[in-house]
C-alpha cells in the first residue's frame, strides 16, 4: 500500500507539472554545466521577488521553464540558445530561487509580472520561449502585452484543460503536499532544496500547484489576441491530445487550407510535432532548439526545384 501511494503521488506530480526529470535517460541540469550568467539578481514585482539570469549577446530572448523546475533545467540547451541571443531566464513564482510567499498563484499574474520584469531590466520588445507551465505564463504575457513580444514559442503548452488526456487530469487532481514525503529521492526535490530560499516550502508549493491545476480553464477566446508570429511545439507522444494541438493551430489561423503554389495562404504561425518526444523530454531535444531558433531568426526558404531545370 505504501509503495502504491508513493508511486501514485510521485507519478501525478511528475506528469501534471511536466517535471524535467521524469525521464532519467535524459541529461539533467546538474549533469551539464551552463556558462555562468553575465548578470543575475532579483526583481520584486507585486510582492514576489523573482530571480533572473542573463546570458549571451544578441537579440533578447525571454526563457521560461516548466512546473517544479527552474532556470537550471535548460542548462544543456544554453550554449545553443546563447550563441546568437541574449537569454533572460526567470525562476517563476515559487520555483527555483524565487520564493512562493503568500500571493495567489496564477498564470495571469505571472504574465503581467514578466512584462514588469522586462521593463525593470531595461528591455523593450523581446522574443519569448516558454515550456509547459512557462508556456502558459508566456501565453499570458503575449495576450496582455502583445507590444512586448516579437515572436512567441510555446512548447508543450495547450490553451484549455480539456486538451489533456483524461487520465492526466485525474493524476493532476492528486497533486498535493503529501507527495513531498515520497519525492525526496527525485531530482525535482533535490534541485529545489539546493537553491530555494525557503526549502521548507516544497510541500506548500505542491499544494499550491495542485490547487492551481485542479481548476478548469479555457483560453480559446484569448488565442486571437496572439497577434505576433507564434510557433506551437509538441511531441508526438505529449500529454496533450493531438486534436487539441491541431485545434490550437487552427485557432491561430493555420491548418485551414492549402498553402497555395506561391505560399500565398501560408499562415504566419507554425505548428511543429517532434517525433518520438514526450512532455518530459521535449525541452532537452536538440531539434527543439533548431526548430525554435529557425522560427525566431527567420525560416530558411526551401530550394526551388525548378531551378535545376533551367
Amino acid at each position: 500500500m505504501f509503495k502504491l501511494m508513493r508511486s501514485t503521488l510521485v507519478a501525478a506530480a511528475l506528469a501534471a507539472v511536466a517535471a524535467p526529470t521524469a525521464v532519467q535517460a535524459a541529461p539533467t541540469a546538474a549533469a551539464v554545466a551552463a556558462p555562468r550568467p553575465a548578470k543575475s539578481g532579483h526583481v520584486e514585482v507585486d510582492g514576489v521577488r523573482y530571480y533572473y539570469e542573463v546570458r549571451g549577446e544578441g537579440a533578447p530572448l525571454l526563457l521560461l521553464h516548466g512546473g517544479l523546475g527552474s532556470i537550471d533545467m535548460f542548462a544543456p540547451l544554453m550554449p545553443a540558445l546563447t550563441a546568437k541571443h541574449q537569454v533572460i531566464a526567470v525562476d517563476l513564482h515559487g520555483h527555483g530561487r524565487t520564493a512562493l510567499g503568500e500571493r495567489p498563484f496564477t498564470l495571469q499574474a505571472q504574465g503581467a509580472d514578466m512584462d514588469a520584469i522586462l521593463g525593470k531590466l531595461g528591455y523593450g520588445k523581446v522574443d519569448v520561449m516558454g515550456y509547459s507551465m512557462g508556456g502558459g505564463v508566456a501565453f499570458q504575457l503575449a495576450v496582455q502585452h502583445p507590444e512586448r513580444v516579437n515572436r512567441l514559442v510555446l512548447i508543450s503548452a495547450g490553451y484549455a484543460a480539456h486538451g489533456f488526456y483524461a487520465d492526466m487530469r485525474k493524476q493532476q487532481a492528486q497533486v498535493n503536499g503529501q507527495a513531498a514525503a515520497f519525492m525526496k529521492d527525485t531530482p525535482m526535490y533535490q534541485s529545489y532544496m539546493a537553491v530555494a530560499p525557503r526549502p521548507q516550502d516544497f510541500p506548500k508549493l505542491l499544494d499550491t500547484v495542485g490547487d492551481f491545476m485542479r481548476k478548469d480553464y479555457d483560453y480559446a477566446a484569448e488565442v486571437a489576441k496572439l497577434t505576433m508570429p507564434t510557433l506551437l511545439v509538441f511531441g508526438d507522444a505529449d500529454m496533450y491530445r493531438p486534436e487539441h494541438e491541431v485545434k490550437f493551430f487552427q485557432l491561430l489561423g493555420g491548418g485551414l487550407r492549402d498553402a497555395g503554389w506561391q505560399r500565398e495562404h501560408v499562415s504566419k504561425n507554425r505548428l511543429a510535432i517532434l517525433p518520438g518526444r514526450t512532455h518530459y523530454d521535449i525541452f532537452l531535444a536538440p531539434e527543439l532548439v533548431q526548430t525554435s531558433l529557425n522560427f525566431i531568426e527567420g525560416e530558411p526558404r526551401a530550394a526551388d526545384w525548378t531551378a535545376s531545370t533551367k
